[in-house]
């Protein structure tokens, strides 16, 4: 049935309120206006941010919403003035969009494009206005993607075309979790190979930069997290040692100091624990060791720490979802992922249909997925 122009209902899991389960619901999507595309979702990833949205931590955002930004789809149509996406093309919603024209999209030491969504989270379109209705009532965005409905609108600097032979479930994960673990690795940090490093946090995005530390040469790759029950998993994605704090009694970044005489080389915080960012800063090694921080902390959270930690020559930086230009790179990540340079495959532990969002969710918070994938 042709539904360019026309309004689409389909099914959608919305988040009416914090600290209550998502509600599948049938919702109406409205046309793409000019410079926007309408997409249907395939698979989506199931991401630690969206759970700190269902349990109201962060500020800022508007409810009623729909969430996910970890998502593969086809383009069901598009609005007047697009240009270089059609219907029928496979594509990756973008969290971080690239309009390709603000100051920061056309300086190369940025990717955090103005037309972006975080940390305002209106959940609007350009024009202010919203895709979405359901029951009568207007629905927000998430973060400029909201794959967590069969339909979605997005404009067209959020939006980029992949080789349409990349499975859906795999390629979705290279719109949030993948690519900023990974991206911290190589595209922030650019560790070079022989390098030590230490990575805070084995879930989606630790492992991802696990895998970057293995993919850049690195020859000492520490995990670190509480749950010994990632540890295999994380050894199968190229780290050479794990530890738990609980495992000793003085503090982690003394043991890490210990292991590595002085400290590592690089160091990766991939929870969001502003404790634990000084924690990782402390472990690398004085003079030269930098620390990059990929986990966003809750709202009011703030950063303490001696001057000398980076007087005496450590380096302390973030990334924002890897550092990317996420238009210019998706496509160069599954073709790099095409070519067996990485594998997603182990980073997702479930799949289930999108209706079992909710035990998506249990699953995350039990610390027993990685990532889990919603079907469509």
């Amino acid at each position: 049935m042709e539904t360019s122009g026309k309004i689409i209902r389909c099914k959608a899991a919305i988040c009416w309120e914090p600290n209550k389960p998502l509600s599948i619901e049938e919702i109406e999507v409205a046309p793409p206006k000019a410079h926007e595309v309408r997409v249907k979702i395939l698979a989506t990833g199931v991401c630690r941010t969206d759970e700190h949205v269902i349990k109201g931590e962060i500020s800022g955002v508007h409810y009623p919403v729909i969430l996910g930004h970890e998502g593969t789809g086809i383009v069901e149509s598009v609005g007047e003035g697009v240009f270089g996406i059609k219907t029928g093309d496979k594509v990756v919603p973008l969290p971080v969009p690239q309009c390709g024209v603000c100051k920061n999209c056309k300086n190369p030491k940025s990717n955090l494009c103005v037309r972006n969504d975080a940390p305002s989270f209106r959940g609007l379109m350009r024009d202010g206005t919203t895709r979405f209705i359901c029951k009568g009532k207007l629905v927000h965005h998430f973060v400029c993607t909201s794959t967590f409905t069969e339909y979605t609108v997005v404009d067209e600097s959020a939006v980029v075309k992949v080789d349409p032979a990349a499975p859906a479930d795999k390629a979705c994960l290279l719109g949030c979790g993948f690519s900023t673990g990974y991206g911290c690795v190589v595209k922030t940090a650019k560790v070079e190979p022989g390098s030590s490093c230490a990575v805070f946090g084995l879930g989606g995005v630790g492992l991802s930069a696990v895998i970057g530390c293995k993919v850049s040469g690195a020859t000492r790759i520490i995990g670190i997290d509480n749950n010994k029950d990632k540890f295999s998993k994380a050894k199968e994605m190229g780290a050479t040692e794990c530890i738990s704090p609980n495992d000793y009694t003085k503090p982690i970044h003394e043991v890490l100091c210990d292991l590595t005489d002085g400290g590592v080389d690089y160091s990766f915080e991939c929870i969001g624990k502003a404790e634990l960012m000084v924690t990782a800063l402390m472990s690398c090694q004085p003079g030269h060791g930098t620390c990059v921080i990929a986990g966003m902390a809750p709202p009011g959270e703030l950063l303490s720490f001696d001057p000398m930690l980076i007087l005496s020559g450590r380096k302390l930086t973030g990334s924002f979802v890897g550092g990317w230009k996420l238009k210019d790179s998706i496509p160069q990540l599954v073709s790099d992922y095409m070519a067996g340079k990485f594998d997603l495959g182990g980073l997702v532990t479930h799949t289930l249909p999108f209706e079992k969002v909710n035990e998506a969710f249990e699953l995350l918070c039990s610390g027993k997925s990685i990532r889990t994938v919603l079907l469509f």
